[in-house]
């Protein structure tokens, strides 16, 4: 069954329809909520959020991109939570066991097929890049998850975060530059095919 259907059904009261949208993008909406958040935990509440509100306001889409629809709620259940940490003592970046002892590969990181080195050396990596994703304004962080890490594309983001093309694109830009000088400092952790290409660039 398609989107479309899906929601119209999800919109007469069928939960299973509704059920079935969510696992669609519910692994879409973690990972941005968790590179925005830096938080699992938090990142699960902003989901749960997002998904609880899309279906107390299935009425009010109008049709369109229903991923979009329900992405722009996550993006604000995270913005909300942004606002609210600026309230309170700050979340540490690195995950922590409940001895409050840093886990230096955590779980969600975990890739079966790789080796202990490997697993390491990604999570040292994703941590980098978490790290320097964390020093970026909220606005800008948004928008590079969304279309560099998450793979949509510039119009995809634009209506999730309800701003024009051309200011999605300057944005994803701007934060590319700022990641890029952030990420220097961790250099020694990239490929070195990637390093390679970087010192061949002018």
């Amino acid at each position: 069954m398609d989107e479309i259907a899906l929601v119209e059904f999800a919109q007469k009261g069928d939960l299973d329809a509704f059920n079935r949208l969510v696992l669609a993008h519910q692994d879409l909406a973690f990972n941005v909520a968790m590179r925005m958040l830096s938080d699992s935990d938090a990142a699960e509440d902003a989901v749960q959020t997002a998904f609880i509100s899309a279906y107390r306001h299935l009425a009010d889409f109008r049709g369109g991109s229903f991923k979009a629809w329900v992405m722009r709620m996550v993006t604000n259940a995270c913005y909300d939570e942004l606002r609210r940490r600026q309230r309170r003592p700050s979340v540490p970046l690195e995950p922590l066991t409940e001895d409050d002892e840093e886990i230096e590969s955590p779980s969600w990181l975990a890739d079966d097929a790789a080796s202990p080195e490997e697993q390491l050396e990604r999570a040292e990596l994703d941590q980098a890049l978490q790290a320097c994703l964390q020093r970026l304004e909220d606005d800008f962080r948004a928008v590079v998850v969304m279309v560099d890490i998450e793979g949509l594309d510039y119009l995809e983001a634009a209506t999730i975060i309800g701003k024009p093309l051309g200011t999605v694109k300057s944005r994803v830009a701007r934060a590319r530059l700022k990641l890029r000088e952030c990420l220097h400092r961790f250099w020694e952790l990239f490929p070195q095919p990637v390093r390679l290409n970087e010192e061949r660039e002018p």
